[in-house]
């Protein structure tokens, strides 16, 4: 099985490859590339260096500024930017795209030489099927027809238990599919689908509530207290998921489901929300 750092490092060359034949200097790629994907010179520096990959829009602005194909900046499938690689500016996108189970079937063809070809054949036919949820879950059941939207699940593991120290740049993991109408039927209330996001929670101090690495739907627009609830929020730069209520005008009760953990009291002014919790992925509203 190809490793995740590996994967990260093959796509780090060919970004070189794209910035180099675009005539940017090495030493200018990391603003370049912040510029184009409108993010911090340090999260390009982390893709420079095969430390993450950007999501798929961003992935989709560096390729057209590069002027190089997509599929090729992301998977390596396609001819290497360069005289005969590097796609014209007025040439449109589309013109010799191939689908995902084109992809999968030329990657296969390569590298997956000792499967039966009807076993590859397969594999090459589902890549082209919907992408389906990363959870499997019955509220995920398609809604009404232009009902359904796409929520991001990043990988932010917000520890329920002592804390986990914050990645700067989550990496976004597989999509998930959802009715905003059936979201609110059971009982969720938001404004835009667009302010909901997915985080995992880990540790047992939130059970039988939250359990160890359920995923979590959040809403990153509540950004302070806003009455007793579940939130995602940080305290000496660590971490947490766990139920806030106000003690005083300055202190919070930090408090786990779990009895066997005890409450704490933290500073207001040393608590920094970041969302709250509106729904556990395992069929609990909170």
């Amino acid at each position: 099985m190809v490793q995740i750092e590996e994967i990260r490092a093959a796509f780090a060359s060919r970004l070189k490859k794209s910035v180099a034949a675009k005539g940017i200097e090495q030493w200018g790629a990391g603003a370049r590339l912040s510029e184009i994907a409108k993010v911090t010179p340090k999260a390009a520096s982390k893709w420079l260096n095969g430390e993450a990959m950007p999501g798929p829009a961003k992935m989709k602005a560096i390729a057209e500024a590069l002027d190089v194909k997509i599929e090729w900046l992301q998977y390596g499938s396609g001819d290497e930017p360069g005289p005969s690689g590097v796609r014209k500016a007025n040439e449109p996108a589309s013109a010799d795209t191939l689908s995902a189970a084109d992809l999968v079937l030329e990657m296969l063809e390569k590298h997956g030489k000792g499967l039966p070809k009807e076993v590859r054949q397969r594999i090459a036919s589902a890549s082209n099927e919907p992408t389906n949820n990363v959870i499997t879950v019955d509220f995920s059941r398609p809604g009404q027809v232009g009902d359904e939207v796409w929520i991001a699940h990043y990988d932010v593991r917000a520890a329920m238990g002592s804390g986990q120290i914050p990645h700067e740049y989550p990496e976004m993991l597989q999509d998930i599919r959802v009715s905003p109408k059936h979201l609110r039927d059971l009982g969720l209330t938001f404004k835009e689908h667009f302010h909901l996001k997915m985080i995992t929670g880990w540790g047992q101090s939130m059970a039988p509530t939250i359990k160890d690495r359920d995923p979590l739907l959040v809403d990153i627009t509540i950004r302070e207290f806003t009455g007793d609830g579940i939130y995602l929020f940080s305290h000496d730069d660590m971490l947490y998921v766990k139920r806030l209520q106000k003690k005083g005008k300055d202190r919070f009760k930090m408090i786990s489901d779990n009895k066997h953990h005890d409450p704490e009291d933290i500073r207001v002014d040393d608590t920094h929300i970041l969302a709250r919790v509106l729904y556990v992925w395992n069929g609990k509203p909170v």
